[in-house]
């Protein structure tokens, strides 16, 4: 198995640099880096930055958390949509076996 090449990525969340290693692609080190910087630039300036950190940790959790359970509804949704058209064909084949076209 051969791994991805480690990346080193510079960004700035709240005007202080953070060097960050990754085997993810620079990119989306730093799309991810400017969420953080969102969600942390959202809460108010007048809270510790520790409080702001553990605040925005919060935030991009619940949103995880609701991906997820949105993804697990898309994904009943599916497996209940395949059920029944599986039926349906079960159904008409059991049909056109009991009553063949001549």
């Amino acid at each position: 198995m051969t791994r991805s090449p480690r990346h080193q990525v510079t960004v700035e969340i709240l005007g202080e640099k953070h060097v960050l290693r990754s085997d993810a692609a620079p990119e989306y080190t730093r799309a991810v880096a400017a969420h953080v910087e969102t969600k942390v630039a959202a809460l108010p300036g007048t809270l510790e930055s520790h409080r702001r950190a553990i605040l925005a940790a919060l935030a991009i959790t619940d949103e995880l958390f609701r991906a997820r359970e949105e993804i697990r509804l898309l994904q009943e949704n599916r497996e209940r949509g395949i059920a029944f058209l599986a039926e349906r064909m079960e159904r008409a084949l059991q049909e056109a076996e009991r009553d063949p076209v001549s």
